[in-house]
């Protein structure tokens, strides 16, 4: 009896400005074996979720560009609505920005915590925020 194909990788987007930060967190992700697109910007983290269909969203709150993670977070839920969601921020978190079901991360980010809730999330897990 053949093996079953493998899942394929879960895939995410990861939107920060502070490239040191953004590589932590791109390569933590891909060591857990995500495949992973990396920007600068909420406006072109919307270029790649419209093309992609990305599994998950790692977001900082203040982004390169007019938009911030806030609002990117909710374009990306309304194109996705299942989508996971992951704010990594300095920014104190407001929970009545938070997209429904996500998960948010002050700065410093634990990457163990942060790779643990975007497997969760890929995983089908509903233990986010409501």
């Amino acid at each position: 009896m053949p093996n079953p194909s493998p899942a394929p990788p879960c895939t995410a987007i990861v939107a920060e400005d502070e490239w040191l930060v953004r590589i932590d967190i791109v390569e933590a992700l891909e060591e857990a074996g995500f495949q992973v697109r990396e920007v600068e910007s909420a406006e072109d983290a919307l270029l790649l979720i419209g093309e992609e269909r990305p599994h998950i969203l790692v977001t900082d709150i203040r982004l390169a560009g007019a938009l911030d993670g806030w609002s990117l977070a909710e374009a990306y839920r309304s194109l996705h609505p299942r989508g996971g969601v992951v704010y990594a921020s300095a920014n104190v978190p407001l929970a009545d920005r938070q997209v429904d079901g996500s998960f948010f991360f002050s700065k410093p980010v634990q990457m163990s915590a942060l790779v643990d809730a975007c497997l969760g999330l890929c995983a089908g897990e509903d233990n986010r925020k409501d």
